[in-house]
């Protein structure tokens, strides 16, 4: 059995392997006996993408996989899972067309073919399904449409090459719609928030008009239903009403260390962009690195409602209150009625975005763990708004207040990377020439990925050209993945990138540097420099001992 293993970045690794079963059976060893330092191992179409919690476990797991042989192991009672399906897609025709078969065969076939839930996509609760390997009654091979639609409804039920899938939330899709299901996919409250789970079979049942959810027996389980238990995810922490937002600025987000580990069910990381800044205004007030924080864009006015201790780090800003002035860093003891305020400087060079910690942590509600919005899919607390009243925790500070940090955010526009793992689709003058190029930040940009373009003008730059042709199979991607579109205009995926991307990424910037990269604003230009993947980066060692653990999913 061949297979290739490459790494992404300095934190994982990606195994390239012949066919989906041979993934799926790799994907199963990996969860179930999880390598040293494993964060977890995503599943695609023909890849197994492996990520690490250190540069040194990413290095071992590159050496262990190459010789990896899965262990052989069989569900004896697989979970089946029904969705009733209203086959009313606006395609339906369209495909029965393609297939030369008709309406009513094609709802036939997919009713009656046995579907196996395969691996999680770009969204939560998304999962394609593929036939399963006993029930090979039919060829499905269906392409997507020409012009992908903007909105494709939440419910919606399609086709795509071999797969099917339910879409769980309104959002950009170019597969065929056969139908619609009100049954929910994804639900936040319920002890497994995807309905879908790998390994699941799964059967498409036909109703009439109005959906109705069926409590199953045994093994069977209806979509409506849930799965697992419902469970509050109010904080229960002590907690009382600390700040009141007199002005929230562009943009805040509750932020914390995210919630790695549910790649499987289209759920990324998260958590602040630049780690270090956020890490930093905890460590000062006396917060472990994991409480939460306020991460803001274009200022912010507080006013507090109780005398508390604050740190600001992050962009160059001015921080006050009334005319006492804060370098960033600095524990700030701020009283009853007392106004802080955080006005960036702006410009290229200065930074994007402001952290603010409070004593005890802000308390919020949390998903899967942690109190982070994720801006793609929607998942965490709403943003903040003027007039919020934030609540922080009591008694539950690990430390006293401590003293002045020097801000992590240094201003330096240079970002290492490591080659690939889909270099080979450009060849080395092109990859030489991506680091050559000065990018500039465009406004398109936002925690889910900075947009880069070149300067316009006679002389203008050409944008990146592939050596080859064709389509990439969707496959995991990290923060820091480097995509190149059919433009050749660089994406470098951040915080809230998609759990898998099909466009080549040619580099994947490393992992002590995506603080940098969060930081780089609409204007800002910015380099790429290569680097070996096994070079022991100095700042990338040293980070370590700091990162905030995250255990391996293991189910």
């Amino acid at each position: 059995m061949s297979h290739t293993v490459s790494p992404v970045g300095t934190r994982a690794v990606i195994v390239d392997l012949p066919d989906l079963a041979t993934v799926m059976a790799w994907h199963a060893s990996l969860v179930a006996s999880p390598l040293p330092g494993q964060v977890e191992a995503i599943a695609a179409a023909r890849t197994v993408l492996v990520c690490f919690d250190a540069h040194s476990s990413a290095i071992a797991g590159l050496n262990s996989l190459r010789d990896f042989h899965p262990q052989s192991s069989a569900e004896a009672n697989p979970r089946e899972v029904t969705i009733d399906v209203v086959y009313d897609g606006e395609d339906l025709a369209d495909v029965a067309e393609l297939m030369s078969i008709s309406t009513e065969e094609l709802i036939t076939r997919h009713t009656q073919q046995q579907w196996l839930a395969a691996f999680g996509g770009f969204a939560p609760g998304f999962t394609y399904c593929v036939p399963a390997a006993g029930d090979q009654s039919y060829t499905w091979d269906v392409p997507r449409r020409s012009s992908p639609r903007t909105a494709v409804p939440a419910g919606a039920v399609g086709l795509a090459g071999q797969f099917s899938a339910v879409y769980p939330r309104t959002s950009p899709g170019g597969w065929q719609l056969l139908g619609h299901t009100t049954q929910p996919m994804w639900d936040t409250n319920a002890e497994q928030p995807a309905l879908l789970q790998p390994g699941d079979t799964v059967r498409y049942r036909q109703v009439r008009e109005s959906i109705s959810a069926e409590s199953g027996s045994g093994q069977e389980t209806t979509a409506g239903a849930g799965v697992g238990a419902s469970q509050s995810k109010k904080p229960i922490v002590p907690a009382r009403p600390s700040l009141e937002v007199l002005d929230a600025g562009l943009q805040t987000l509750f932020q914390d260390t995210g919630r790695a580990g549910h790649g499987d069910i289209g759920v990324n990381g998260s958590g602040a962009v630049d780690r270090a800044s956020a890490w930093a205004a905890n460590d000062v007030v006396g917060n472990a690195s994991s409480a939460t924080v306020l991460e803001n864009i274009g200022g912010i006015e507080l006013q507090a409602l109780v005398d508390t201790a604050v740190c600001v780090t992050g962009a160059r800003a001015n921080v006050s209150i009334g005319r006492r002035t804060f370098e960033l860093g600095s524990p700030v003891q701020v009283k009853a009625g007392q106004t802080l305020k955080v006005e960036p400087l702006g410009g290229a060079g200065n930074g994007l975005r402001n952290y603010v910690a409070v004593r005890g942590g802000l308390v919020t509600d949390e998903v899967l763990g942690s109190n982070s919005t994720d801006i793609l899919s929607g998942l965490g607390p709403q943003p903040v708004a003027t007039d919020d009243v934030l609540k922080a925790g009591r008694r539950t500070a690990r430390a006293s207040v401590g003293s002045a940090t020097t801000n992590p955010f240094d201003g330096t526009n240079v970002l290492r990377c490591v080659a690939g793992p889909r270099n080979d689709w450009f060849g080395e003058a092109e990859l030489q020439r991506f680091t050559e190029l000065e990018w500039i930040v465009t406004g398109q940009s936002n925690r889910v990925g900075l947009r880069l373009a070149l300067a316009e003008g006679n002389e203008a730059p050409e944008p990146l050209q592939r050596d080859r042709d064709g389509e990439l199979a969707s496959e995991g991607m990290v923060s820091g993945s480097i995509q190149v579109p059919p433009n050749g205009l660089p994406v470098v995926f951040l915080a809230d990138h998609p759990v898998t991307g099909g466009y080549p990424v040619i580099a994947t910037v490393i992992d002590k540097d995506l603080d940098k990269a969060g930081q780089l604003g609409p204007g800002d230009t910015v380099r790429f420099e290569l680097i070996d993947f096994t070079q022991p980066a100095s700042a990338e060692t040293a980070s370590q001992e700091d990162t905030p653990k995250t255990q391996a999913k293991t189910q």
